[in-house]
């Protein structure tokens, strides 16, 4: 028969051990497991993006939404061909895209203006519609034929990728083709950039990307100068005008869905409207 003694010093042992199990094995709550999506595209809607996924990961320290540019037709084909969660572009589909990837579900997130833009030292007070597209065709190519200075005026525009080209192109060109003397940039602020260094250069950009490097020229319609800007693009006045928009391969769903949720909530749209966009709730 063991001793007392034998017996205790068993179950203290025991004891040990299973308190040294016990402890190997709680390692207290298990982490969080990381959410990660992609968003990629267009330029003009990147500000958008980026500023979400910001403001988004500031209070959801489990998701990690990554953002990148690249074009419209980057954007759609990237969420098509499943390298991509969302697709941002600043156009609709091209029936080619819609054909290619008859599961992609659009999402609106926005509108914007597309601005004239033109380097501050021009003098030119407004442009038509029908001025731009012969500035664009090469028809005209001195400012002195719009309204301008006796200056030769230095076409900017975007590369193939862009869907602020694309709309550009239905928009203001009619599908006319560009003159082959565009500078070809690939993203607004590029255009912008360039605009801002060449005295007699004019370009195109998305509302947010206008500030004080560059002058926007008024639009004018019969006998009205009207203005890219939010209460204009909201009236319907101003005449080039667009959606801005991300895609999902299908409905969109979890931490996608939450994010595109979020980008529609008043908060995210009152950044929209800071950054020169237009909101749409």
């Amino acid at each position: 028969m063991r001793s007392k003694s034998s017996i205790a010093f068993a179950l203290a042992a025991i004891l040990l051990l299973t308190a040294f199990v016990c402890g190997c094995t709680d390692s207290g709550p298990a982490p969080t497991e990381t959410k990660t999506i992609s968003v990629t595209g267009s330029t003009t809607v990147l500000p958008i993006a980026q500023l979400a996924a910001e403001a988004y990961m500031d209070t959801h320290p489990e998701a990690d939404i990554q953002v990148s540019g690249g074009g419209s037709s980057v954007g759609v084909k990237a969420v098509g061909a499943g390298t991509a969660d969302i697709g941002m572009a600043s156009r609709d589909l091209k029936s080619s895209e819609s054909e290619a990837y008859p599961e992609l579900v659009q999402h609106v997130v926005a509108k914007d203006a597309i601005a004239i833009i033109v380097n501050p030292s021009n003098t030119v007070s407004d442009l038509s519609v029908a001025q731009i597209k012969s500035i664009y065709l090469g028809d005209s190519t001195n400012w002195k034929d719009v309204g301008g200075p006796d200056e030769t005026i230095v076409v900017v525009g975007r590369d193939s990728a862009s869907g602020t080209r694309e709309y550009f192109h239905e928009a203001v060109m009619d599908e006319e083709d560009f003159t082959m003397g565009q500078l070809e940039k690939n993203s607004n602020g590029a255009v912008r950039q360039t605009v801002a260094q060449t005295p007699g250069a004019i370009g195109y950009v998305g509302l947010g990307y206008i500030d004080a490097t560059v002058k926007a020229v008024p639009v004018n319609i019969g006998s009205t100068n009207v203005d890219a800007s939010v209460e204009t693009v909201i009236s319907g006045v101003y005449p080039i005008a667009r959606g801005l928009n991300m895609f999902t391969m299908g409905e969109a769903e979890g931490l996608s869905a939450d994010y595109l949720a979020f980008i529609m909530s008043s908060e995210v749209q009152a950044l929209v409207l800071k950054e020169g966009f237009v909101p749409v709730v």
